[in-house]
């Protein structure tokens, strides 16, 4: 039994080789290419020589006048390339001084009628069409912006940055991590204004809903707690929850201005409800204080 076991074992293994090497046979394929194409490229190399091995013995005037021809044509790329490199740099031979010589001399010192370099009037003429071509995309049609413009708008982009950066980052705040930001509170007393007046009153002094302005609170006053009872609700006094409405960053604004309507005392206030409280903010100060 444990022969045939074995056996069935040794077949399974032979067929997962066969069928887990589908491509065997195009890799050796490929090898073998390889290997007669380089078998192939030392086969000609080997017979271009032995041509000119041939060559060299059955026809050496032929193999004496290409070699001729080739250096010949080798010279002649090499005095051109002197002649363009000479009027690159406006220089000429010295045999031909005599021909650039300036008449006249001083205490026996003549001096040479040499030209301007090629590439020194590229550089100058290159720099006069520059410059045309600066001023008229800058100064005549305004094309481009100068460093002043390019510095205003600049600032900009980066003003720009900073207050989308600044909106995103209103928006992430929540119940943990909300700070007081007096500078806050217009932006909320405007939306207090509109949405929470009805039930707290205008000044918060309260109405259908609690009194803001006092010191007892039903859920929490410190600005954390009305960051979260603003943004949840309160379901069962019928208070709908505002994060569907305001975003984070304006709940944020609503809970600031709630806090600065602490003991401000307005008229018609609601009777207390609920537990009073000890902000944290006084605690802190009569801490500095001792």
């Amino acid at each position: 039994m444990n022969e045939i076991i074995n056996g069935t074992e040794v077949v399974a293994e032979v067929s997962q080789w066969k069928l887990g090497t589908v491509n065997l046979y195009s890799d050796i394929l490929v090898i073998t290419l390889i290997v007669v194409m380089i078998a192939l490229l030392f086969a000609a190399v080997v017979v271009n020589k032995a041509m000119k091995s041939i060559l060299n013995i059955t026809m050496p005037e032929v193999v004496k006048k290409e070699a001729e021809q080739k250096r010949i044509l080798a010279a002649e790329r090499k005095i051109k390339a002197a002649a363009s490199w000479r009027k690159l740099l406006g220089v000429r031979p010295i045999e031909e001084e005599k021909d650039i010589t300036i008449d006249h001399e001083y205490d026996g010192i003549t001096e040479l009628d040499n030209p301007v370099p090629l590439w020194f009037n590229a550089l100058f003429y290159g720099t006069i069409f520059f410059g045309l071509v600066y001023l008229m995309v800058y100064h005549v049609f305004g094309w481009g912006l100068n460093q002043d413009q390019e510095y205003v708008r600049e600032v900009e982009l980066a003003e720009k940055a900073k207050q989308e950066y600044l909106a995103q980052a209103a928006n992430l705040v929540d119940e943990n991590s909300v700070e007081f930001n007096a500078a806050l509170a217009p932006a909320g007393k405007a939306i207090f204004t509109a949405n929470c007046a009805a039930c707290h009153g205008a000044n918060g002094e309260g109405q259908i809903g609690p009194n803001l302005t006092d010191r007892f609170w039903l859920h929490g006053g410190e600005i954390k707690d009305l960051f979260k009872t603003i943004k949840y609700g309160v379901p069962e006094k019928g208070m709908v929850p505002w994060e569907q409405t305001l975003t984070p960053g304006q709940i944020a604004e609503v809970a600031s201005y709630i806090v600065t309507l602490r003991d401000t005392n307005p008229g018609n206030q609601k009777p207390a409800e609920g537990v009073e409280v000890k902000y944290e903010s006084e605690g802190a100060e009569e801490s500095a204080a001792q």
